[in-house]
């Protein structure tokens, strides 16, 4: 961009087409209609008051705030002056528009305890110097005295300005929030998702780790038989990982999770004896609700596989008007069998209850310590929504 470009950037920054041609047409009408007489005396000074009041005019098109406050007040001044002067010597009357203009101009630029008090100034000046007995003008008083009037239209100008500019501030203020707003959804996301995949690979892997460790030690005791049982179970267990980590990234791509179809998968891949029941009126959940309960039951199902392994499952679903419950209850462990040993992922009941807390829901867990079940474990979670 070169300097002469710059330049009318700068002068014509925050002007509309109107007010350009707006002064345009001033100045040019002015120019037709003002006709000096001659070169000397009179006619000389309607000439220089007339460049005068032209590049004076020509301020209004420079931006707001490039004058101090005081250079402006002197600008206008000196612009009412020079309109006055010039209208005790105009014939034409035409001269006028540069009275009119600056009180206009004054109630834009200046508040009202100053454009007020300045158009009263220069209505008096205007009407003072039409009523003087010499001049050449022959222009009536009355269109000096209401000169002033303009410095309503400027005010009103000035006031639908400054309620664009708010219009605008809150504007940006709204697109900024909504962006920060978007940004915590994305991050909040971007937790999600590593949390899915952090719980399923950390499932899976400590699942392999607990049967390779017996593996291991079967080997050792020279008890092949069992040593190969507990190698496919390690081998079960990465194929259901790999299964989990594929329906992990399918629910992340999809609009909807299929949850019951998910819950029997589970079951069937992690428990040899086990039931999925569903009562009330079926319904679809949010995708974020179902991942919350397949994550729960993801968590259940592996402490019934570790701490009480050969027991039988049960899955309840139960859709309630304004809640959904989901129960996962396993029974006593069979006689003679032990906990599978090995460390979990560290986050068990705690990482539910994080998660739940997200959506609002809550969840308990205990010992069964009556009934059929007594001996075994519930894990019950209430979701509302």
């Amino acid at each position: 961009m070169n300097r002469t470009q710059a330049a009318i950037r700068w002068f014509t920054a925050d002007n509309n087409p109107i007010q350009v041609f707006g002064t345009v047409g001033a100045i040019t009408i002015a120019a037709l209609a003002v006709r000096p007489v001659g070169t000397s005396g009179t006619g000389l000074a309607v000439l220089c008051l007339l460049v005068l009041e032209s590049l004076l005019l020509c301020t209004r098109l420079i931006p707001e705030g490039r004058f101090p406050p005081g250079v402006q007040l002197t600008v206008l001044c000196t612009w009412s002056a020079g309109a006055a002067a010039l209208m005790s010597l105009d014939r034409s009357g035409a001269s006028a528009v540069f009275a009119y203009l600056v009180t206009g101009h004054a109630g834009y630029r200046l508040d009202s305890r100053r454009s007020l008090p300045f158009a009263a100034v220069t209505s008096a000046l205007c009407a003072g110097v039409l009523l003087l007995p010499w001049g050449n003008h022959g222009t009536s008083w009355l269109v000096g005295a209401f000169t002033g009037v303009s410095v309503l239209v400027g005010l009103s100008n000035r006031a639908h300005t400054e309620a664009l500019r708010s219009a605008r501030a809150a504007a940006e203020q709204a697109e900024l929030a909504s962006r920060a707003e978007a940004r915590a959804e994305a991050l909040a996301e971007r937790a999600r998702i590593a949390r899915d995949v952090h719980d399923v690979l950390a499932h899976s892997l400590a699942g392999v780790n607990m049967q390779l460790e017996v593996t291991d030690a079967l080997l050792e005791s020279g008890d092949i038989e069992r040593a190969r049982q507990a190698a496919q179970r390690a081998q079960s267990l990465v194929r259901s990982g790999l299964t989990e980590v594929q329906r992990t990234v399918g629910d992340l791509r999809e609009d909807a999770l299929p949850l019951v179809e998910t819950l029997r998968s589970m079951l069937g891949s992690l428990s040899d004896a086990g039931t999925l029941t569903v009562d009330g009126p079926p319904r679809e959940l949010p995708v974020r609700l179902a991942q919350v309960i397949v994550r729960c039951a993801q968590e259940a199902l592996t402490n019934a596989h570790k701490y009480a392994p050969g027991a039988q499952v049960r899955m309840r679903l139960e859709h309630r008007p304004d809640e959904t419950v989901f129960e996962v209850v396993n029974s006593a462990p069979p006689e003679g069998s032990r906990p599978l040993a090995g460390a979990g992922s560290g986050m068990g009941l705690v990482g539910m209850r994080e998660r739940l807390d997200l959506v609002g829901g809550t969840v308990t867990a205990g010992p069964i310590v009556d009934g059929d079940d007594a001996g075994g474990w519930r894990v019950r979670v209430v979701i509302p929504g």
